[in-house]
């Protein structure tokens, strides 16, 4: 079905721009298939978690997780099954967590300091599909991930909702393991891609 979809999206947009350049159509089919696997995997996601009555909670881990995924990256699964089984694994089982489990407030202090300085080590961790070659681009993703971090680490002790104070913790630890060149290194995945590169930076 994956590649049903994504091969018809790929040829109608070739066929309306027959001079784009081999680089431009291999970005475009990437994106094609990154598009298809996001939605495909919120809807199952959705479903599940709609039908275990936690679709609220879910939605509102997804935005915050989202903030700090954005600027710092990180791995993404090979297989489009593997990325669904994951994410749903993830995306259900830790918002359950958040809402019928307290974190004692010296445990997110805890984990706020730690994953705050993890995510501005390792902070951001590109793709062989993806390699962040710009220098001052990584830096600055850097910068945007541990700001985000600290906010999100202040907001977790600070806030008094349950669910919402570990949400803001248990994002930062999720991306941690999704940045972390041992979990890559678990995957089979190559770590700090645009090394490979010799291309001028600009």
């Amino acid at each position: 079905m994956k590649q049903y979809v994504v091969n018809h999206c790929y040829n109608f947009v070739i066929s309306n721009n027959p001079n784009v350049d081999r680089l431009t159509q291999d970005k475009l089919k990437y994106g094609l298939e990154s598009i298809y696997i996001l939605v495909t995997k919120i809807i199952f996601v959705f479903i599940v978690a709609g039908l275990l009555n936690v679709f609220t909670e879910v939605v509102i881990f997804l935005c915050l997780y989202n903030l700090i995924r954005m600027p710092s990256f990180g791995l993404h699964a090979t297989k489009s099954w593997i990325c669904l089984v994951s994410s749903t694994l993830i995306f259900i089982l830790i918002p359950l967590f958040c809402k019928n489990y307290i974190l004692p407030i010296n445990i997110k202090t805890i984990l706020g300091v730690i994953t705050t300085l993890l995510i501005y080590k390792n902070a951001p961790a590109d793709t062989y599909k993806r390699p962040i070659i710009n220098k001052k681009r990584r830096q600055t993703y850097k910068y945007i991930s541990t700001s985000v971090a600290i906010l999100l680490s202040i907001a977790s002790i600070m806030i008094t909702d349950t669910f919402l104070s570990n949400s803001c913790i248990l994002a930062l630890v999720v991306q941690c393991f999704m940045i972390s060149p041992l979990t890559y290194k678990t995957f089979n995945l190559p770590y700090n891609n645009y090394l490979k590169y010799q291309t001028k930076e600009i």
